[in-house]
């Protein structure tokens, strides 16, 4: 790098999707001034939802090796090494929480100075074997990243220790959002909800990839009960994952398919947002909850598991939090109750934004700290 070209950061994605993770790098790197920052992606190669034409439009470029694995090692670490040979970057930022590991081993071996390993997740119980793996790389997460950050001080804590997180070790970097963006939009509403035969209808909604960690299978237990109390209810899901075909076979199970509706990927949650009454959140475990930041912005009701840091939750009047050792008929009994607060969706507030969630300050933030972290080579 020289004073004239922006320091160039690449990313270590892992598996891009369409998740908080994906979203929140995106926002980041949309609202940066990239005459100073730059991002290159690199990427599984088995990604499919990877904005290709928008990275580079933003002048960034994507590359894809093979996926971290240990039989695999040697052809990750090569592959890895000749894509850093390539690049030159200034800065190598791992996303892929405790497997960071890996490619910031590489990162070193290459001569790359800034190391960044970012945790953005946390592990649950029941998934005892990916929880296992995470658990054996924890002791090691801080082996070969030199910077360390996290989308909350819960999961900072998580990965590096209450004690990093106590001495200001970690760099908190928040899942921001452009609160403008997904503020309440009584337009949005009324064309979903015509669009959708929903405007008579007590609409839940559920955001996130479908996947054990987002607890659908619960979530569809929960709504059976709130459909016995509100048979005008609907219950709106949004994602796509692994567990489709088992949230489908449960749906049918119960019974609720006329009234439960998985909708894939949709690019307008924001809209959505708007749409819905009340966002079922009963997550297993969340680095932060991005898709909960975003119902606030919103002034959307939420109604969270008691697995979320509670740094997620701003707008007090809009949350109830549950235990998972909660039954359903008590979920649902706290969904109808949340849907009934009469809240003023139309009233924009500032907690968001105070609290360090808008992008556009949340972006400048990030881009003081990679030119500090560059500063402090000397």
């Amino acid at each position: 790098m020289n004073a004239s070209s922006p320091i160039r950061v690449a990313q270590i994605m892992g598996h891009m999707a369409v998740g908080g993770v994906e979203s929140t790098i995106m926002n980041h790197y949309r609202a940066l001034d990239r005459t100073k920052v730059t991002f290159d992606f690199i990427v599984d190669d088995d990604s499919k939802k990877v904005p290709e034409d928008e990275i580079r439009a933003l002048g960034g470029r994507v590359f894809r090796i093979p996926k971290v694995g240990l039989l695999h090692l040697p052809q990750y670490d090569a592959a890895l090494s000749e894509v850093l040979t390539e690049i030159h970057p200034d800065i190598v930022h791992s996303n892929i929480n405790s497997l960071g590991f890996f490619p910031l081993r590489v990162a070193k071996k290459n001569g790359v100075k800034i190391r960044i390993a970012h945790n953005h997740s946390m592990s649950n119980r029941k998934e005892l074997i990916r929880d296992a793996a995470k658990n054996m790389l924890r002791p090691v997460s801080r082996v070969y990243p030199n910077a360390l950050a996290a989308c909350t001080e819960t999961a900072g804590a998580w990965l590096f220790g209450k004690n990093a997180v106590r001495k200001g070790r970690v760099h908190i970097i928040k899942n921001a959002i452009d609160v403008h963006q997904y503020a309440f939009s009584a337009g949005p509403r009324q064309a979903l909800r015509r669009q959708y035969d929903l405007d008579d209808k007590f609409v839940v909604g559920q955001v996130g990839r479908l996947a054990s960690q987002k607890n659908y299978l619960f979530s569809v237990e929960v709504f059976a009960e709130i459909l016995k109390r509100q048979p005008n209810a609907v219950f709106i899901m949004l994602g796509e994952g692994n567990q489709r075909a088992e949230i489908e076979q449960r749906i049918r199970d119960l019974g609720i398919g006329h009234a439960a509706f998985l909708l894939g990927n949709q690019l307008n949650v924001n809209e959505w947002n708007s749409a819905f009454d009340v966002q079922l959140f009963p997550s297993l475990y969340e680095g932060a909850g991005m898709t909960a930041i975003e119902a606030q912005a919103a002034m959307l009701p939420v109604v969270a598991s008691d697995r979320v840091p509670s740094e997620t939750f701003l707008e007090k009047d809009l949350i109830t939090v549950l235990s998972l050792q909660e039954s359903p008929e008590v979920w649902a009994d706290a969904v109808l109750r949340a849907g009934q607060r009469g809240i003023d969706r139309l009233q924009f507030r500032s907690t968001l934004k105070d609290h360090g969630y808008d992008i556009e300050d949340s972006a400048q933030q990030l881009q003081t700290w990679y030119e500090s972290l560059m500063a402090s080579l000397g």
